[in-house]
């Protein structure tokens, strides 16, 4: 699983549930018909899934090892739950936007949303841990969807948070990656300086060195 975008890609949403929703290259801007349009996905395979899962501290080296191996003798169904995750990757972008622009959500989205929390809800079970209890998949560590628990938990937990006032865009050009704005002033713009705020500059540099030329 080593070398995958999904397992390198910066996680910079400062949230797991944002980060899994910026498991894309970039989405196309507000402005156009096209908007939220997926550039570059990064889930294209169930090993990216995993991969992500392990980078965002949500999978377990051993856990990530297993699920793979298991996808390998059961490749129709890792294909399945491939594809519940970005359904559910896409629900909850169009519900966070929902939120961002003050409207309700689509009660499609609410929908998918709600299945796949309620079909991982019924697989969970409370078992004792070593810091007290914790929610474990009740039906084995082999079943493919248990990758899906704790996304679908962070998922859960942002929804419900009342925290969503700090939820931003980026504005860098084709990006669109979400995150909670935790600045002191509450102006970010960027999913990070390094890369859209820095070419943000270089365009804006590029476009008055052309009118000056001219």
């Amino acid at each position: 699983m080593e070398g995958s975008p999904a397992g390198t890609m910066k996680l910079v949403g400062g949230h797991p549930a944002l980060d899994f929703v910026n498991t894309v290259g970039g989405r196309a801007e507000a402005g156009s018909p096209l908007r939220g349009l997926v550039t570059a996905d990064k889930l294209v395979a169930y090993p990216d899934l995993l991969d992500w899962a392990r980078h965002a501290r949500l999978l377990g080296e051993s856990a990530a090892r297993e699920l793979a191996r298991e996808a390998g003798r059961r490749p129709r169904e890792a294909k399945g739950v491939l594809g519940r995750a970005t359904r559910l990757r896409e629900s909850l972008y169009r519900i966070l936007r929902s939120a961002m622009d003050g409207r309700a959500p689509d009660p499609g989205d609410l929908g998918v949303v709600n299945v796949e929390l309620g079909a991982l809800r019924r697989r969970e079970r409370l078992v004792p841990g070593p810091d007290g209890l914790r929610w474990e998949a009740a039906s084995g560590r082999d079943r493919l969807d248990s990758v899906l628990l704790p996304v679908g938990r962070a998922a859960e937990a942002l929804l419900t948070s009342g925290g969503l006032d700090r939820l931003r865009q980026c504005g860098g050009e084709g990006c669109g990656w979400l995150f909670l704005d935790q600045s002191r002033n509450h102006r970010r713009r960027w999913c990070t300086m390094e890369d859209c705020g820095n070419l943000a500059k270089v365009r804006r540099f590029r476009r008055r060195w052309r009118r000056g030329g001219t």
